[in-house]
């Protein structure tokens, strides 16, 4: 799936993974630019105290996504400076927004993937990195650049219902669905990928470790085997 140049925006250290992490290894390896952003370090994702301490989860968080993004060959990454983790209700700092203007001016991509306005999950910092992307792609994007937001199917979200809502990922209303015949990505992530994909996630330990423990690795793999994505926008 040859999307061109590739600009991800996302809220948190992970977001990228979960959501495009097979894209982005697909597209390193058809010869494509790939550029990475992430807003904030994760400074409020301790979900262990005890192990992770929070005032090391922002070393701890780059570090994991560094070790990630290498396991899938992408060598463009940028944090945005000022916007902090706090909590899964609070907006991020409104200085993200004109550092994503000037990263899309910069990059000018073909192909531009981030949250859809309900934020996948609902949290309101993935809101926030939505709206920025949002208004700095109509802004800044060159003709002909498309822009994705992330989603799941009906299918699928029913399948994982009861799986989900004792892990406290999703807010009500979430996550959205979009039915396949209405999807512009919907790619099945092969063994070879999906593995790619696998030890990438599990670079994100301090994320992801309550979430092997509840579900196992077969359950965890198949949430993870395919990344779909709905058309917002094509630049005029």
């Amino acid at each position: 799936m040859d999307l061109g140049t590739v600009l991800g925006i996302w809220a948190h250290p992970d977001d990228d993974i979960y959501l495009s992490a097979g894209l982005m290894a697909m597209n390193v390896e058809l010869g494509n630019r790939v550029v990475d952003v992430t807003a904030t370090r994760g400074e409020g994702g301790s979900m262990d105290e005890e192990r992770w301490p929070p005032e090391t989860m922002a070393d701890v968080r780059s570090a994991e996504l560094m070790r990630s993004l290498e396991a899938l060959g992408v060598s463009e990454h940028r944090f945005l400076d000022g916007p902090v983790d706090i909590d899964m209700d609070s907006p991020l700092d409104e200085s993200g927004a004109a550092q994503i203007l000037e990263i899309m001016t910069q990059v000018q991509p073909d192909t531009v993937l981030t949250f859809g306005p309900d934020g996948m999950t609902g949290h309101v910092g993935h809101m926030s990195v939505s709206r920025w992307t949002t208004e700095a792609f109509h802004a800044a994007a060159k003709p002909g650049a498309r822009l994705h937001y992330a989603t799941m199917t009906p299918a699928f979200v029913e399948e994982f219902r009861e799986i989900f809502e004792p892990l406290n990922i999703f807010r009500p209303g979430t996550p959205p669905e979009t039915p396949p015949d209405q999807l512009s990505i919907d790619l099945a992530l092969e063994s070879d990928l999906l593995e790619r994909k696998w030890n990438s996630i599990m670079q994100h330990i301090s994320q992801v470790q309550y979430i092997f423990d509840a579900i196992g690795e077969e359950t965890f793999k198949r949430q993870m085997s395919h990344e779909w994505f709905r058309l917002a926008a094509v630049k005029g």
